[in-house]
């Protein structure tokens, strides 16, 4: 039985969590529906609301309850894990000043709003010094947390924690040498995807449609929903769970494979215990295990021949019109053509790690010094010209085209990558434990993989990192061994190489 102090810790987690919910919605209202005349009174809530949610995390009395828990016998795992937890959280919250706080969140919202403006003027001049105040404000942080020597080693922990930046570097090496060269030989198949091929799909076909496969893998529309923005997101919690994505008639496939990445973020929060929302037990994993849900979703299983031997003739009955000339064997190539591209969530996910890569390379950069925010874009022009085979014409298709630095979000891209990672290895867990699973898939039934991952991934919380968790699911330290193996069994056999 808990006792009372573990009882009022858990309370006031669970307040503090509820509060910082409203700021969640707001963070998505001001991305979906905010008038753009409103930017500063939105600017001015957030900062607010951040300031607020500071002091309930800091309060006293949750220091108290920590040292009074501390210094009892070890009590039973789950509470062990919350009381971990907690103890991260509020040493980190209590070190960061409250003005700082609501510096940094009154800064973010209207630097997200520079960054919509630059990318879409085309003028990084305008967005830079946003993003050099971002850059200082979290050389800041780190210092507050004791970390101004490895500034960039803390914020890859604070998305996936446990790791540092060497140690994904190692990782995304490993992946670079035998990825670039496979990339290299799948474009020079002389198998070749269909091009021009989706002309004139209209948005509300395409919202039916994309609304059907995400509530036949189990999305709970009745506690989530989905809306349209600049750049796709999924937000909020199991209880209430936002995605966004956008639509262009002559790209439906942009929408649907957006929609279903967001849709494996929102399945992961769905699927965590509501009654432990706001401690340890209640709470997703880090980022990479985040994006290894969507990744899986998106890739392993919609891009598959089971996926689309239920779902093919429903898309061709919703555009009838469109896809008549269009032959099966034609409509797979398309959803897995490997094409190098400018913008990272356009990628194919062949080619889509050596975007995340460059955004790796440059972060260090940035954040070492070697680097100055200015030289950003041209750096980032040689970086992708030198990794992905293209080089930006304009900064929007280039330095601009993410959201995430409008929002101070550093040490986030590595996670993509760490997630494909863990997505194969995830998937030649669950064939393992699932036998017949694509043949599940083939009569549009995806309820088994999904209780698998509940039971293994979600339900778990945050009793383990990334690297322990992917440890215990599939018996295998983290590698890129896995993504490869993947890749060249879908994409080699698909390209003949």
């Amino acid at each position: 039985m808990s006792s009372p102090a573990y009882a009022e810790l858990v309370a006031r987690l669970q307040r503090t969590h509820l509060f910082s919910t409203v700021g969640d919605l707001l963070g998505w209202d001001e991305q979906v529906n905010l008038p753009p005349g409103s930017a500063d009174q939105r600017a001015n809530q957030l900062a607010l609301l951040a300031e607020m949610g500071h002091a309930l995390s800091a309060e006293a009395r949750n220091g108290e309850l920590l040292r009074e828990l501390e210094t009892k016998p070890a009590p039973a795992d789950g509470e062990r894990v919350v009381v971990r937890q907690a103890r991260r959280d509020y040493d980190r919250v209590t070190k960061l000043p409250a003005e700082f706080v609501r510096e940094k969140a009154e800064h973010s919202s209207r630097a997200y709003h520079a960054w919509t403006a630059a990318r879409a003027k085309n003028d990084f001049a305008s967005y830079a010094p946003f993003l050099e105040k971002h850059l200082a404000l979290a050389k800041r942080e780190a210092g507050y947390l004791g970390k101004a020597a490895a500034p960039y080693d803390y914020f890859i922990d604070q998305n996936d924690p446990g790791l540092t930046g060497d140690a994904v570097g190692r990782l995304f090496a490993e992946l670079k040498r035998e990825l670039v060269p496979f990339v290299r030989s799948v474009l020079a198949s002389p198998v070749k995807p269909p091009t021009g091929i989706f002309r004139g799909f209209p948005v509300d076909g395409q919202r039916l449609f994309l609304r059907e496969v995400t509530e036949r893998l189990g999305f709970d529309y009745r506690r989530g929903r989905i809306d349209v923005a600049v750049h796709p997101f999924c937000s909020g919690t199991g209880s209430d769970t936002r995605m966004t994505t956008r639509f262009t008639v002559d790209e439906p496939l942009d929408a649907l494979f957006s929609s279903i990445h967001e849709t494996g973020h929102g399945l992961y929060e769905q699927g965590l215990p509501v009654a432990d929302a706001g401690t340890a037990l209640g709470m997703h994993a880090g980022m990479g295990v985040h994006e290894s849900q969507s990744r899986l979703w998106e890739n392993q299983v919609a891009r598959g021949r089971a996926f689309w031997k239920f779902f093919e003739p429903k898309f061709r009955a919703q555009f009838s019109a469109q896809t008549a000339a269009l032959s099966s064997e034609d409509l797979y190539l398309a959803i897995n053509a490997v094409v190098p591209t400018l913008i990272r969530v356009d990628a194919d996910e062949v080619t889509y790690n050596l975007h995340i890569i460059l955004r790796f390379e440059l972060e260090k950069k940035l954040f070492s010094g070697e680097l100055a925010v200015k030289d950003l874009p041209a750096a980032w022009r040689e970086a992708s010209r030198e990794l992905v085979g293209l080089e930006p014409a304009t900064d929007t298709e280039g330095v601009l085209q993410d959201v995430h630095w409008s929002g101070g979000a550093f040490g986030y891209f590595p996670s993509y990558c760490l997630g494909n990672m863990m997505a194969a290895q995830l998937w030649y867990a669950a064939q393992a434990a699932l036998p017949q699973l694509e043949e599940d898939f083939a009569r549009g039934d995806f309820s088994r993989l999904l209780g698998w991952l509940r039971t293994h991934v979600h339900a778990e919380g945050r009793r383990y990192d990334l690297l322990a968790l992917v440890r215990k699911v599939t018996g295998e330290e983290l590698s890129p061994r896995a993504l490869l193996r993947y890749l060249r069994e879908r994409y080699g056999t698909l390209y003949r190489v």
